[in-house]
């Protein structure tokens, strides 16, 4: 790869890597923001969604501008709206405020995301392409891992600092993007391949098939993440007295031991037990982890339940994608289209029905988690006959 490529990417990296931490870093201090200015939950669960939904909404028209104004200028967009999201969100005290900076950070990633593959796929020819956006995605999944940890760590010394500690980093990649990454021409206007846009009968080969039973788990599982994490460190904070420490080291294990299980373990599990086995596995562990957390007075008890559910969800979502890409290979731009589509709907989904509910019950909320990741589980039987070749 050429020496420019590889700048190119490796700025790319760092930049997904921070955006991504960001969306994770709130997830940590919703507990002391709600307490502190007597918010309700369902608040906390409009204040995460914002930010999905909003990227949700930018993302697909950003691919497009992308390509009409080059991808630069959205880069350097992208990463000057996260810094100033994560400034706005540390000097606020209104929830008006705390939501508008959630919509900025939204637009952000949406603006940042996309642009990046799409620049990723720019300069790499297709021998090092399949590498280099695994690269990316390990820094968008990195992120999120690792986010409510460091943020856990750093709020102990006030719950705004993690925000400044962003911010600071968001200009350092702005400055760095600015300086070190290559002005890019704007891409001709004949499609690429694999830019086709998709057809009715593209949409019928993958809703038609057995595929269909791979989205509905790709929704579930992200519904059951999100409505599970979004409301954690709430519920961990007002049911078992966990302080901002606890908080802290059970989600900087849990990034650690997720990402020692997706770099290491990942592929090794698919070998042995295959996609669908291992997603199987990871449905049932979870549901079982989340009905523990509900019954358990323990806070040791609390905290391994915790670690098997974060890393049950973190293999079944690559495993999930991996079995789609195995099932469709006629169809991957439709397929991941989908993918990150549902996932967003998920995201969006979870932190405010979980939310919703925690302020009627504290144990309603996991109460449907548990039941939504049983149903999967049940429902996963049903992809054992999916051709694999």
């Amino acid at each position: 790869m050429h020496p420019r490529a590889k700048r190119t990417i490796a700025i790319l990296i760092f930049s997904e890597f921070l955006i991504c931490l960001g969306m994770s870093l709130i997830f940590p201090v919703m507990p002391f923001i709600k307490n502190d200015l007597h918010l309700s939950a369902t608040d906390m669960g409009i204040m995460s969604s914002l930010y999905a939904l909003t990227q949700f909404i930018a993302s697909p028209l950003v691919g497009r501008l992308s390509d009409r104004i080059g991808r630069k200028p959205l880069l350097l967009g992208g990463l000057a709206l996260f810094a100033l999201s994560e400034v706005l969100f540390a000097l606020t005290n209104q929830l008006a405020m705390f939501d508008l900076s959630r919509i900025i950070g939204g637009l952000s990633a949406g603006m940042f995301v996309p642009t990046a593959q799409a620049l990723a796929a720019d300069v790499t020819d297709l021998r090092h392409r399949a590498k280099v956006i695994g690269w990316l995605s390990a820094a968008f999944s990195g992120g999120l891992i690792l986010g409510p940890g460091l943020g856990g760590l750093l709020a102990q010394s006030g719950y705004k600092v993690p925000f400044w500690v962003a911010a600071g980093l968001g200009l350092a990649g702005l400055l760095a993007t600015t300086v070190w990454l290559p002005a890019d021409h704007r891409p001709t206007q004949a499609p690429r391949s694999g830019a086709v846009q998709p057809t009715a009968t593209d949409w019928r080969a993958v809703l038609g098939g057995p595929m269909l039973m791979l989205f509905v788990l790709i929704l579930v599982s992200s519904f059951g993440l999100q409505g599970f994490e979004s409301i954690y460190s709430i519920f961990v904070n007002e049911v078992f007295g966990f302080t901002l420490s606890d908080i802290a080291l059970v989600l900087t294990l849990n990034g650690v031991i997720s990402l020692i299980a997706q770099v290491l373990f990942f592929d090794r599990l698919v070998q042995a037990l295959t996609e669908v086995r291992l997603i199987r596995i990871a449905f049932a562990a979870s549901a079982l982890a989340v009905l523990w957390l509900m019954f358990t007075h323990n806070k040791v008890s609390v905290m391994v339940a915790t670690l098997i559910a974060f890393t049950a969800f973190d293999l079944l979502r690559p495993a999930i994608t991996t079995l789609l890409t195995k099932q469709g290979r006629e169809h991957q731009g439709v397929i991941n289209g989908l993918n990150m589509s549902l996932t967003s709907v998920g995201n969006i989904a979870g932190p405010l029905i979980s939310s919703a509910l925690l302020d009627w019950n504290y144990h309603i909320p996991y109460a449907v988690v548990v039941a939504f990741l049983a149903a999967s589980f049940i429902l996963s039987d049903r992809i054992r006959a999916v051709p694999t070749h």
